[in-house]
């Protein structure tokens, strides 16, 4: 059985599809291929990293990637996490199954750094639980 191949796509993958692309990697384990990428690059969001690592998931080594880079893989899957990319986002020509959740964009809180990484946790655990019921239903 082919190995079945999940891109997750935001703005600038640096926080919501890298985070995403950690715990999908987790959960799918040896099931599936995860990609993550972006319509621009911004380079890995440090508070992303940073509240990956509290989790046990390390995403330091992550890349921003254009999702150009990516248009000769056959993905089963695209999920975008923000409305930007969805509406953004260059036509693929696959027979992926298209999947949208707009998560709200850490990177754009105000405040102390507290209240700037509680919302980065806030989404995190959203995309968390989101990335977890995809596994179950979809990754057999």
């Amino acid at each position: 059985m082919k190995t079945k191949n999940i891109l997750i796509l935001c703005t600038g993958n640096s926080c919501r599809s890298q985070i995403a692309h950690g715990y999908m990697q987790r959960f799918v384990g040896d099931k599936a291929n995860v990609f993550s990428a972006g319509v621009e690059t911004h380079g890995v969001n440090p508070r992303a990293i940073a509240i990956m690592a509290e989790d046990g998931i390390d995403i330091s080594n992550h890349t921003s990637n254009n999702v150009l880079e990516y248009q000769d893989i056959d993905f089963d899957f695209v999920i975008t996490v923000c409305d930007n990319a969805k509406e953004r986002c260059p036509y693929f020509p696959s027979n992926a199954e298209k999947f949208h959740y707009n998560f709200p964009d850490p990177a754009k809180a105000v405040g102390t750094e507290e209240e700037i990484m509680n919302e980065f946790k806030h989404v995190r655990d959203l995309i968390k639980k989101y990335c977890m019921s995809f596994v179950k239903e979809y990754i057999k």
